[in-house]
């Protein structure tokens, strides 16, 4: 019985899941997390660069990752590249406080200051993942 109630789940009812990946310390509230929960997307937050390689290996079907620019551990392309090498479609989105200083291998860049356009580009990444999921299950086509 509970197999038929998630059978009957349309992928509309799926919130897709972010990896944010923050310099803020555990102990904070980061305001980017706190937006993009209020959007109704779910987020699995890492503080460093190797929690965050750690994290991806724990939770390697999340729909994209929040990438802060000066995530403490490694340098923001060595971060994309690694996590590029665990998962190289993953959509990333890097964030800085000027908001020019992407890193490089990024699919999108926003300011830390906008949080209106970080939130359009996840969007972006939701309709695209929402459309593949759907394109493979055989819900749409």
């Amino acid at each position: 019985m509970a197999r038929r109630r998630w059978e009957r789940i349309s992928l509309s009812m799926i919130r897709p899941c972010f990896l944010v990946i923050d310099k803020q310390y555990p102990g904070s509230i980061s305001t980017r997390k706190l937006v993009i929960e209020t959007a109704m997307l779910n987020v699995v937050t890492a503080y460093g660069a190797e929690e965050a390689l750690q994290t991806l290996a724990r939770f390697p079907n999340v729909d994209g990752v929040v990438l802060d620019t000066e995530t403490p551990g490694m340098s923001c392309r060595d971060i994309i590249d690694r996590l590029r090498a665990m998962r190289a479609e993953i959509p990333i989105v890097t964030v800085s406080p000027s908001g020019y200083e992407a890193c490089g291998g990024e699919q999108y860049h926003v300011s830390s200051f906008d949080p209106q356009a970080l939130l359009e580009q996840l969007q972006k990444i939701c309709s695209k993942e929402t459309i593949e999921a759907a394109e493979g299950s055989g819900a749409v086509g």
